[in-house]
């Protein structure tokens, strides 16, 4: 039995009311809080990157037992750093992960970090005794009073694979698939991306429904077998609009068990927004940090992951017996509760913040608003430095 023995996430300290925003951009604030439904988006200041926020979510699970024994250690992001250098090298280093580890970066938009965890369950089944870190990173981004600004947002989430999983055991059967789609893509003269939102949306139906299909044929699962369904969530409504064609002819139970369950899984979206690769599995946590009774240990939690271009992949997994003793719930509401509320000139002065792109020595310095443990100190010569808060 291999599968996720830890998971936590991160996101920055500072965030944008969506209420305010629309107000300040002239629009009805229902189109963004009712319409695509999110209240909140993150908004990192330039000291927190994708090393430093992936850095962020693994540490506080990782003890020094684990630090010994993790051999793999894999980063999905579509905002990496460095065009050739993988984001998994500094954390690698910033966690104090002994050195005889692979350390590689995944990128195929938001499925990079799926990819990783399918990787990290096949290489622990290989390697007995040993673990994997899989950390999905990044940072949406499409511009100020854009159609794409309200479905922004920054965050990482990091999983802990071992044998043994006190959290979700995942099953052998997955199904992915493979398209070379333009819904979403971003050049690499650009900052921003370049979506099709239209086109998007119906490649995710499309991806789900004949994935959901082939899943079922393989493992010969029905809707009634599982407890909770969860998404990769650009935005709250999106899963939804997937789960509802498939919902039309079962019964009322059913429909009633899986939508509860997705409302609870949207709960981190709505107040984070869009994290690309840790999107799916952020939503695992919301699902899991805001039930009390209804899932219990055996369980069958369904994942639909995809990544635009196009990559989607429907695993399953099982509840542990125990997994609510091995959550991270206090210290996540916390974390979203404690942030700091930026001011419209805020958010703006942040978000038009760059890093320098001259030779030399750059510092940077959000101290007003930096609380995470590790953050992005320095530019010295085109490298990249970090310091851990003490």
């Amino acid at each position: 039995m291999i599968g996720i023995d830890k998971i936590n996430f991160f996101t920055p300290n500072t965030y944008i009311d969506l209420v305010k925003l629309a107000t300040y951009r002239g629009v009805d604030p229902d189109k963004y809080t009712i319409g695509i439904g999110q209240s909140k988006m993150a908004v990192p200041t330039i000291t927190q990157d994708t090393v430093s926020m992936g850095a962020n979510a693994a540490f506080p699970i990782l003890e020094k037992k684990d630090l010994t024994a993790i051999d793999l250690v894999v980063v999905g992001t579509e905002t990496g750093i460095d065009e050739s250098k993988s984001a998994a090298a500094f954390i690698h280093q910033l966690l104090g992960i002994h050195p005889f580890a692979k350390s590689i970066e995944i990128k195929q938009a938001c499925y990079g970090a799926t990819a990783g965890l399918m990787m990290a369950r096949d290489f622990v089944k290989t390697h007995p005794g040993r673990k994997a870190l899989v950390i999905g990173s990044d940072i949406s981004r499409y511009g100020l009073n854009t159609s794409g600004e309200v479905t922004q947002g920054a965050g990482a989430v990091a999983m802990l694979i071992s044998e043994n999983p006190r959290i979700l055991a995942i099953e052998d059967t997955s199904i992915a698939m493979s398209e070379n789609i333009f819904d979403f893509w971003r050049p690499n003269y650009s900052d921003t991306a370049i979506v099709d939102g239209k086109f998007s949306n119906e490649a995710y139906v499309k991806f789900f429904n004949l994935l959901w299909t082939k899943f079922t044929e393989e493992t010969t699962y029905s809707l009634d077998d599982i407890s909770a369904f969860c998404f990769h969530l650009p935005y709250t409504k999106m899963g939804k609009k997937a789960l509802l064609p498939l919902l039309e002819n079962e019964s009322a139970s059913v429909k009633e068990k899986l939508l509860a369950h997705y409302d609870l899984s949207t709960e981190y979206t709505r107040n984070i927004g869009n994290i690309y690769t840790g999107s799916l599995y952020l939503s695992f946590m919301s699902l899991l940090d805001n039930q009390t009774t209804s899932l219990k240990p055996n369980d069958l939690i369904a994942f639909f992951s995809y990544g635009s271009g196009a990559v989607g992949e429907i695993f399953s997994g099982r509840l542990i017996e125990g997994y609510e003793k091995h959550l991270d719930t206090a210290n996540h509401k916390d974390m979203l509760t404690d942030r700091y509320d930026l001011s419209i000139e805020e958010y703006e002065t942040i978000f038009n913040k760059e890093i320098p792109k001259t030779d030399g020595i750059h510092s940077l310095d959000e101290e007003k608003y930096e609380k995470g443990t590790f953050y992005l100190s320095h530019i010295s010569n085109h490298q990249r430095h970090y310091e851990k808060r003490q």
